[in-house]
This record gives structure tokens, C-alpha cells and sequence, in this order.
């Protein structure tokens, strides 16, 4: 009996070895379940010629169309002398004729082309659009015909009103994946209902059999779109079912209550302030302080814009924590970041970060930072301070989350940039605690409603939408090379006016030097229709080693220019960044390591060379570093793309159009892949999610997470839905449930 469980190879029938590996290797696909969950990306409608504009040489078709001319003709094959025969076809199309040419050694090869592309037979047609002479072409051509008899009877019983185009690999066409398809339903049994009958009838949602017989053969638009919404209310269902089991099992997770105390460490910071807090920034801190109180753990995501004071929040409540008599860790995933962390904090305490030392009030403590370039005698005393306690706030990178790295009292975990890191690094983090410690993590790349309920569903989230006062508006223009070489010499004048104005600048590369890249690359985005990254031009890229050597003896000869990116060692790297705040560098020329963290108020202007090879959220991080001093900032996005109308253009100019990170990340999502958003890319795996679109599909999510809280309500064990049980289970032993909890 063939299950979705059994091996692939059960419904390929007389396919050959190499036909399976394609299969396979090439799409994935493993099992009879593998097969039938790999969904048609679109349909054809068999009625009609398919619309066919704005053709590109290259460009990849899959379209209905008719033959309208057909001739056979007999020439003398040079290579052998012999006669050959090559038949041409027209096919129409809604839209340009394509011109098809198919070769054979001999007579009846010729006649079986000729009756297969026969003036008025209509069919799919697959190839790739080519230009000879005034003619388009359909070269390589592959198809399937409509009512012809030596076609292959079961692509034409499959064959109704719509025609599913699937994804494909190389050496498959879409009706090879159509005939699997088609034996698999047949074979196919005993496929289990996961949805419970009461979920299935109060969210409107169709049963598993007709879903699979709508979503692979429909007669109508209506039904792909009721057999979509199945499988995407299936899988939105199981994920916020993982989430919501997991959002109770930490509430019963027992937490030492934070209260405190006295206040009288955050009182003093409080009256530090030089600035009143943003009503923002004060209800955010009362959620905050309300959630350290518990006796449960809190677990809260902090979003906001570029510049608008989450570490001054986060700051807040670390100082809480100690007046509580704990400690808090704040996690950062650079060096730079880490460094700016510690100095920006340690600025804003003042004496108070003198806790212990002649120079320190009484209500004081200390701030330490650990990063992994520090000698073993420079980390001695940091560490001795956090494990007696007498370290208040500990700072610093992956090494905090070294063995040897203890806590006398961990109270709090703040995480800054949580996409950055996996979660066996969060949890060694956590182990160091005696009772699971509060955690707060915060974003600077503002997330939707939808893709916070979808991944980190098990987290509270507070944004924080308000800029503080101070912050100027940044002006953001696309240079476009391409079209206008030239105004790369007005990109270096406006640097040299800034810099003669008495401010400083950022020029960000994407590489360091030669064909080295930055760890951290930046985000080539651009997709096909299949979700395949889509090759870019070989031009090299700018490089920070070479771009400092044009501009030095080029067009900012005379000004004072530096280079900063993540191979210099930790001591250089801060050395330059200390010497860039205290405005001994005029320039500072660097990959994406001044990203996040990174606050010098005198810059105002930021160029981005290849700006077209970074993504929307990359890049309006990056313009946050300018406009923080109170001058207007200026972001110049250099680009080489060559095509106004490609997805790249297309990112620079939203970017241009808009500072509002939260309007900036849906257009991020709409044009990638969730799994890059939502940081899947750091684990070297795939999205884990297969059918849902977090922007098209927030209604379903929404809808999801109610059914998933009603389910949890009457059987918080669903010993009545034990398929749905099953399928949770199994997403939460799952890669993806590793993913899931990654923040």
C-alpha cells in the first residue's frame, strides 16, 4: 500500500535512475507526501493564449499557445553530406509570435514533428525566448499537446480548464512532475485528517482529499484558492500551536520577581538624564518594570526605528534588575557594537558606573565588557567581577557565553540584534542563571504584526514608533551610474562641502579588498518566480582597501580618510571608531560593521557604493547612522544597475522615498523570501515557512492563533486531535522548531 511515508520511487513508475536523482536531489523531494506537497506555482488556462509582454532574450516561457504557420524543409547537413531535415512552426501566442525550429536525421522524424506542430494545434509550449534577425524564437522548445493522439495519454486526461506549472529543476519538464503527480492521487491511501471537524467547519476550511484533488487538477480559480487556503491554515495552525504551548510553558517557569527595590540606582540615572523621556519610552519602561515583577520570566521583543532610544529602555531596566540585587547581560553580536555598548553606557551613568571604586557613588555599580579578543590577564578582573556579583551589567560578544563566563545572580538577558544569533547561544546564555532570568530582546529592523506572531509568537513585543528629540530628517537620493557616470564627481564634491562644513562622513563597500568579502556579505536579494536567486553581473565591487586609496589620491586628496571593517583586529577596530568620534577622521570608508550600534552625532552623510547589492532593511539600517547629531543627514545610494525597472531600482527607490522602517520592512518582505527576513539564512537553512506569505497571508495567521488558543483551551494536550498532536510534535523536535526559538 503506498502512504505519503512511502519512498518516491513508488509512483515514478518506469522512470530511470537519473529521472529519480532529479527528482530527488534536484527538487527535494524524497517521499509520496514530499511529492504531493509540492504545489503548482501557478496555472495556465487551457481556453486561452497565454499574454506574452515585454519579452527578454533569455527570458524563460511556459505559455498556451496555437500553431499558425508550418513548413518542412530538406537541406544537406555539411558535417555529413547527407540530406536532413529541419521542420519551422509559428506559434501564436497573446501577444508576439515565437518562432520554433525542431532538426531530425530523417524523413519520418520530420513527418512525426510535422504532425505534432500541425497548423492548428494547441498546447503548452516550454522554452526560453531568443532573438534571431527581426524574429523572436522559442529556442529548445518542449510541449504538450491538446487532442493529439500519440501524445502521452495521461498528461491529456489531466489536462482541464487550468494547467498546473510546477517548480522545476533542470532535466524535468512540469508535465514530468504532473504524471508523478497524477499516479501518486491514484495510488495514494489511508491520507489522515489533521484538522479536528469543528476547526475545519468554524474557519471555512476544506477537507485533506479534496484539497490535494483542488491544489493539482482544479476546474476552477475558486477552487486553488480554497485548496491554497487549506494548506496555508494547516500550517499556520500547527506553527502557532508549537507557539502557543510554548507561551504557556514559560509562564510556568518560575522567576525571581525583579521589583527594584529601592529604586535608588535608577532614580540617579533618571535625574542623570539631560532629555525627558518620549511617552513612548516611558509606557514601553512600565511594561517593562511590570513584567520584571513577576514571578514568571519575562520574554518581550523591543522594536523601534533607527535612533529611538531602545538601549536607553533597555538600559532602564538592567539598572531595575541591580537595584533588585541581580545582574544583567547585555549580548551583542559584534565587537564594534559590543565597544560602542559599553562606552555609550558607561557615558551616560557617569560616576554611577563607578560602583565600588573611589570614584563612584553610593548607589553606583560596575559595567564590564568581555569580548573574544581580550588577552586572558584583560579578562581576569571582568570575570571575578561577574561571578561575585560586584559586575552589575556585564557587556560583550559571543564570549559571554564561554564556561567560564559565570554570574553570581543573573537577573536579566538583554539581546541586541536577536536575528544575529542561534538558539543554543540564547540558551547557554540562560543556563548561567540559578532560576530562568527575565529576557528582552531588541530589533532595529522593524518586523510586522504578522511575521512577530508567526516567529516569535512566544514573545510579548512592544514597539516603540517615536524618535526622540534631536533626531534631524535624512535626505536619500539613488545615484544611478548607469545612466549618469558622471555624477560620481558630484557624489565626492557634496563629501569634500560636508567635510569642509566641519562634519564627517561614512562610505560603506560591500567588500574589504580583492575577492575577499565581510563576514557578515551583504543581502543579494533578487529572485526568480521560483524563489532561486537570480544571477547578478561579474562586475567586481567596491572594495574598502582600494576605494580608500582612489579617494585619498583622487577627489578628497588632503582630507583625513580611514578604513574600518570586521578582518582588523578588535584594538584597531576601536582605536579607529574612537579617533572617528572624537573627529580626528574626516571620512571613514567601511563595510557593514558600523551597521548597527554605531552613534557619532557630527556625521551626516553616508555614501553607499553598490548600494544595489544590499537589501531595503541593510540599507535603512545604515542610513541611521547619519542624522543622529541634530544636522540634516544625506544618504547617497550608488548604484551600477542598469535596468530602471529590476527589483534592485526598485529597492533603492523605496528606500529613497521613505524613512519610515515599519513602511520599508513590508516592502522588504514582499520582495524576498521570509526565511531571509526572518533571519533563517543565519542557520543555513531554508524558510520554515513552505505555503504561508506572512504579508498575504495575515488573515489566515491571525485566524490561526484564535483556533490555536480555543484547541489549547478544551484539550491542552489535543488527546482529541491526535494527527494535529503528531504534526505539532514533530515541528517541535523539528530544525524548524530550533528556528522558531531562535530569538
Amino acid at each position: 500500500m503506498t502512504t505519503l511515508e512511502s519512498p518516491l520511487a513508488a509512483v515514478l513508475g518506469k522512470a530511470t535512475p537519473a529521472q529519480r536523482k532529479k527528482f530527488e536531489d534536484g527538487l527535494g523531494l524524497r517521499t509520496v507526501g514530499d511529492l504531493l506537497h509540492h504545489f503548482p506555482r501557478r496555472y495556465l488556462e487551457t481556453g486561452k493564449l497565454t499574454k506574452v509582454a515585454d519579452l527578454k532574450v533569455g527570458q524563460f516561457l511556459c505559455v498556451i499557445g496555437e500553431i499558425v504557420a508550418c513548413k518542412q524543409l530538406t537541406y544537406n547537413d555539411r558535417r555529413t553530406g547527407r540530406p536532413a531535415y529541419r521542420v519551422e512552426a509559428v506559434l501564436s501566442t497573446d501577444g508576439p509570435k515565437l518562432k520554433m525550429t525542431f532538426f531530425a536525421k530523417n524523413k519520418h522524424m520530420a513527418d512525426w514533428h510535422g504532425r505534432r506542430v500541425a497548423v492548428g494545434n494547441r498546447g503548452v509550449f516550454l522554452g526560453q525566448a531568443g532573438r534571431f534577425r527581426d524574429d523572436w524564437q522559442l529556442t529548445n522548445p518542449a510541449m504538450t499537446l491538446f487532442g493529439i493522439a500519440d501524445e502521452d495519454e495521461t498528461i491529456i486526461d489531466e489536462i482541464g480548464d487550468l494547467y498546473p506549472i510546477y517548480p522545476l529543476t533542470k532535466g524535468l519538464q512540469t508535465w514530468d512532475v504532473a504524471r508523478a503527480v497524477r499516479a501518486a492521487r491514484g495510488q495514494v491511501a489511508g491520507i489522515q485528517e489533521l484538522l479536528p471537524d469543528g476547526i475545519r467547519s468554524d474557519y471555512d476550511v476544506i477537507d485533506i482529499h479534496t484539497a490535494y484533488d483542488w491544489i493539482h487538477a482544479p476546474d476552477t480559480r475558486e477552487q486553488v484558492a480554497k485548496a491554497q487556503h487549506r494548506f496555508r491554515f494547516e500550517e499556520a495552525l500547527v506553527t502557532q500551536l508549537v507557539l502557543a504551548r510554548r507561551r504557556r510553558a514559560h509562564r510556568e517557569l518560575g522567576a525571581t520577581a525583579r521589583t527594584g527595590g529601592d529604586g535608588a540606582l535608577q532614580v540617579a540615572f533618571d535625574e542623570r538624564l539631560p532629555f525627558t523621556l518620549t511617552n513612548g519610552q516611558r509606557q514601553i519602561g512600565e511594561e517593562i518594570a511590570d513584567d520584571l515583577a513577576r514571578t514568571h520570566p519575562m520574554n518581550r521583543l523591543l522594536q523601534g526605528e533607527v535612533g529611538s532610544g531602545k538601549t536607553l529602555i533597555a538600559l532602564r531596566a538592567m539598572l531595575r534588575v541591580v537595584d533588585s540585587g541581580g545582574q544583567a547581560a547585555l549580548l551583542a553580536p559584534t565587537e564594534v557594537l559590543a565597544q560602542q555598548h559599553h562606552r555609550s553606557i558607561v557615558t551616560m551613568l557617569g560616576e554611577l558606573a563607578e560602583g565600588g571604586t573611589i570614584f563612584g557613588t553610593g548607589e553606583g555599580t560596575r559595567v564590564d565588557l568581555l569580548t573574544g579578543s581580550m588577552t586572558k590577564s584583560q579578562r581576569t578582573e571582568p570575570l571575578l567581577r561577574a561571578a561575585s556579583g560586584e559586575a552589575g551589567i556585564v557587556i560583550g560578544t559571543h564570549a559571554l557565553l564561554q564556561e567560564q563566563v559565570q554570574f553570581a545572580d543573573l537577573g536579566l538577558v538583554v539581546v541586541d540584534e536577536q536575528h544575529r544569533f542561534g538558539v543554543e547561544q540564547r540558551a547557554a546564555l540562560n543556563d548561567k542563571a540559578q532560576v530562568p532570568p527575565h529576557v528582552l530582546v531588541m530589533t532595529a529592523t522593524p518586523i510586522p504584526r504578522t511575521v512577530a506572531m508567526t516567529v516569535f509568537g512566544d514573545l510579548e513585543v512592544s514597539t516603540l514608533r517615536e524618535l526622540p528629540a534631536g533626531r534631524a530628517e535624512i535626505q536619500t537620493n539613488v545615484v544611478p551610474l548607469a545612466e549618469q557616470p558622471t555624477w560620481i564627481a558630484r557624489v565626492w564634491s557634496r563629501v569634500r562641502e560636508e567635510v569642509e562644513k566641519g562634519h564627517q562622513v561614512y562610505v560603506v563597500c560591500p567588500r574589504i579588498a580583492g575577492d575577499d568579502a565581510e563576514a557578515d556579505q551583504p543581502e543579494v536579494v533578487d529572485l526568480d518566480e521560483d524563489g532561486n536567486p537570480v544571477a547578478t553581473p561579474a562586475r567586481s565591487l567596491a572594495a574598502v582597501d582600494e576605494v580608500v586609496q582612489d579617494l585619498a589620491s583622487g577627489p578628497l586628496a588632503g582630507l583625513r580618510i580611514a578604513s574600518l571593517h570586521g578582518k582588523m583586529p578588535a584594538e584597531e577596530k576601536d582605536a579607529t571608531m574612537r579617533a572617528f568620534a572624537r573627529h580626528d577622521i574626516d571620512v571613514l570608508v567601511s563595510t557593514t560593521v558600523i551597521e548597527v550600534g554605531v552613534d557619532v552625532g557630527n556625521a551626516t552623510t553616508m555614501v553607499i557604493l553598490d548600494a544595489d547589492r544590499f537589501g531595503v532593511s541593510q540599507l535603512h539600517q545604515l542610513r541611521g547612522r547619519v542624522g543622529r547629531g541634530g544636522f540634516p543627514g544625506l544618504c547617497l545610494l550608488v548604484t551600477h544597475a542598469d535596468d530602471p525597472a529590476s527589483d534592485a531600482r526598485a529597492r533603492l527607490d523605496a528606500v529613497a522615498s521613505t524613512t519610515d522602517g515599519f513602511v520599508l520592512s513590508r516592502v522588504d518582505l514582499e520582495q524576498r523570501r521570509e526565511g531571509d527576513v526572518l533571519g533563517a539564512s543565519q542557520a543555513g537553512r531554508r524558510s520554515s515557512l513552505e505555503n504561508l506569505r506572512v504579508l498575504r497571508d495575515e488573515d489566515t495567521i491571525v485566524a490561526a492563533r484564535h483556533a490555536a488558543e480555543e484547541l489549547l483551551e478544551r484539550d491542552s494536550q489535543l488527546l482529541d486531535a491526535p494527527e494535529l498532536a503528531f504534526a505539532v510534535a514533530d515541528l517541535e523536535r523539528s530544525q524548524h522548531g530550533d528556528f522558531m526559538d531562535k530569538s
